[in-house]
């Protein structure tokens, strides 16, 4: 290759972008090998769901200045990475690759909609390969060539689609299927909403099926059915899931645990610790920004 063939080609990446409601779409290619380390990106309450559209031989990431991964993705590879937090990215080689931005208070509201107030946030493992978001990504290719070509109305088919699959998949929501035997939406609805409510106020199964009209018995099959646990398992992991938002904050255990409706800090650290994996302390040390 000449070096009027080296000096023809651009700088950085390839970039095309299409907003889909309050989501963020954007490509980004380039057939380099020497691309300089990225800038910082500047803190969102939002969250980057990436995934690449062919192999990449080699990149290096650093996650609040120190180096977390040094290697490559194959095609299908998905990562999820916290905005808030501070990520610069260094592609040594090759890449082509799509990354939706979605607002926090986008996928909440999203969960409430559908009934699903205990989702707090997304965890996708290092490794994930995920074709369902890489096909879904396919057929947004278009609309990323030409924004202006793009269908509104199958943009959001795509971005209900993607919504439904994350907070599914690695959000710990289960959504019942057409089946006999669950609870009506309106149901779920209100079933949801009173647990939320009575997160520290005693009540029993019978007033709440009695929100749903159903029998005591019934409701809890049909709540099972429906969620793939019993209203007291979803209730503890809803408690557990309001208290990892406040561990972000500076808040004491013992006042956190008093207001997501534990008895007592011990009994927080037992109940987190199993529906967790860890204590509420080693929780918040690695999961609290500094």
């Amino acid at each position: 290759m000449s070096s009027s063939d080296f000096a023809e080609r651009p700088v950085g990446p390839h970039i095309s972008s299409v907003r889909m409601s309050a989501i963020t779409v954007t490509r980004m290619r380039s057939e380099r090998e020497d691309l300089p380390i990225a800038p910082p990106n500047a803190p969102d309450e939002a969250f980057y769901v990436i995934t690449q559209l062919a192999d990449m031989r080699h990149h290096r990431l650093w996650r609040g200045g120190n180096l977390v991964y040094d290697g490559g993705h194959t095609r299908g590879a998905l990562a999820i990475t916290d905005l808030r937090e501070e990520w610069q990215c260094q592609h040594l080689s090759a890449f082509d690759n799509v990354r939706f931005q979605i607002p926090f208070a986008h996928i909440r509201a999203f969960a409430l909609e559908i009934g699903r107030p205990e989702f707090t946030g997304l965890n996708c493992p290092a490794g994930t390969r995920d074709d369902v978001v890489l096909g879904l990504t396919q057929a947004l290719l278009p609309a990323l060539d030409d924004p202006n070509a793009s269908s509104r109305l199958f943009l959001e088919q795509v971005t209900l689609a993607i919504l439904t699959h994350l907070t599914q998949t690695y959000g710990g929501i289960y959504l019942s299927g057409p089946r006999k035997g669950v609870l009506a939406p309106w149901q779920e609805k209100r079933a949801t909403e009173f647990l939320a409510a009575h997160i520290n106020v005693d009540f029993s199964i019978a007033q709440l099926a009695e929100k749903c009209d159903l029998s005591r018995s019934y409701f809890i099959k049909a709540f099972r059915a429906t969620f793939g646990r019993t209203p007291y398992r979803w209730l503890l992991e809803y408690r557990v899931a309001r208290a990892k938002d406040l561990l972000l904050s500076q808040m004491p255990i013992a006042e956190v645990a008093v207001a997501c409706g534990f008895a007592d800090q011990s009994h927080m650290t037992r109940v987190f610790s199993d529906i967790a994996g860890e204590p509420p302390g080693n929780w918040r040390r690695l999961n609290r920004l500094q």
